[in-house]
């Protein structure tokens, strides 16, 4: 049985953002479901769109995105309806259009060869014994156990590793839902959608390299009624749908207490979404999932006596900052607030109807 500095479950953005940094310096084991190369293993489901507080964070670790995560076209506004009401409103944005399973890739081969990662791995079972983590996991058709000092859940929304720390801890969830068509569209865009018909939280869409992609968070329970249903709604605002080429689903957390926010005990760690540390307002977690993931290898750099106090502590102005991001949720998901919101104008660009005819022409 191996013995690891740190043991990580999930290389997403946090895991593999995590495991770069205390290459190196930690013995690290890295257990994560997706296959390195190719289409095969676990992809999530995600319009794809790198926020900048998350440029931010690249910036700060000085990497550039390599042409091959990029995707085309690159949007600088989102459109937002509410379907209810009929407004639509236009607001400068500054995302980069992506494609999601190539950059989680690219992350991935961030890595440094002294990390012991393994692909397409399934982490079985957990638990504390004589003051370490236990692990059992299986990869490459065997079965592993090994132990570590510390242990980090960078496993996302359904996380083995808060289920282990929290039995009793409840989230709210949504499953989010996923298509790609071929877009007949005449010029791309990216939209925002509202409709409490529908959803108490929002939908989205996206045009990227060809497709049009749209999707949106729903209740867990007759979700994928309700997504037809939206889509139905959105025909006469010339939303243009067709055969979908390739469906997506997976469960996404929507945080709406302070106390959702959850960062781990007895030596483990929680970071990125495992953690609730996404944007109930936009559901957005890459940039996140980067700043939780910085903040913990600082944290085991320094390898304080209490390394969870420390983290929760440095990690306060990350959870506050969600934390507004719930109330932002709670305007915009309330009909009345958001109708007004919208009505105002506020920040809204009008679109030069003439210029932008000439332009799809």
């Amino acid at each position: 049985m191996q013995h690891f500095d740190v043991a990580i479950i999930g290389l997403g953005p946090a895991g593999a953002a995590l495991a770069r940094q205390l290459a190196g310096k930690k013995r690290v084991l890295a257990l994560d479901k997706k296959q390195q190369r190719g289409t095969g293993g676990f992809m999530k489901p995600c319009g794809g769109l790198l926020a900048p507080d998350a440029q931010r964070s690249f910036i700060r670790a000085g990497i550039t995105l390599p042409v091959q995560v990029m995707a085309d076209p690159q949007i600088f506004s989102v459109q937002t309806l509410d379907v209810q009401t009929g407004i639509e409103r236009n607001y400068q944005r500054s995302y980069l259009n992506i494609d999601r399973h190539a950059f989680d890739l690219w992350m991935k081969s961030l890595i440094p060869d002294s990390v012991t990662v393994h692909h397409d791995a399934l982490c079985r079972k957990i638990w504390r014994e004589n003051s370490l983590w236990h692990l059992s996991y299986v990869a490459d058709g065997q079965t592993f156990e090994a132990t570590a000092t510390y242990l980090v859940g960078g496993d996302g929304a359904n996380s083995m590793v808060r289920r282990q720390l929290y039995p009793d801890h409840e989230i709210r969830k949504y499953v989010a839902l996923q298509q790609w068509f071929a877009d007949r569209h005449p010029s791309p865009f990216y939209s925002c959608v509202f409709d409490n018909q529908t959803t108490d939280c929002y939908a989205w869409s996206i045009c990227k390299d060809g497709y049009f992609i749209f999707g949106g968070a729903f209740a867990m329970k007759e979700g994928r009624e309700h997504f037809e249903e939206l889509k139905n709604r959105l025909l006469p605002f010339d939303f243009r749908f067709g055969e979908p080429v390739k469906n997506e689903k997976c469960t996404v957390l929507c945080p709406s207490r302070w106390q959702d926010f959850v960062c781990g005990k007895d030596n483990a760690f929680l970071i990125g979404e495992a953690a609730g540390f996404i944007s109930a307002s936009s559901l957005e977690g890459i940039s996140y999932a980067l700043d939780s993931a910085e903040i913990l290898a600082e944290v085991l750099h320094a390898a304080p006596e209490n390394a969870n106090a420390l983290y929760r502590r440095k990690t306060r102005g990350l959870r506050l900052k969600l934390l507004g991001k719930v109330v932002k949720n709670r305007c915009l998901t309330t009909p009345w607030i958001r109708a007004a919101i919208m009505k105002s104008g506020i920040s809204h660009i009008p679109l030069n109807r003439e210029t932008a005819i000439q332009a799809r022409a």
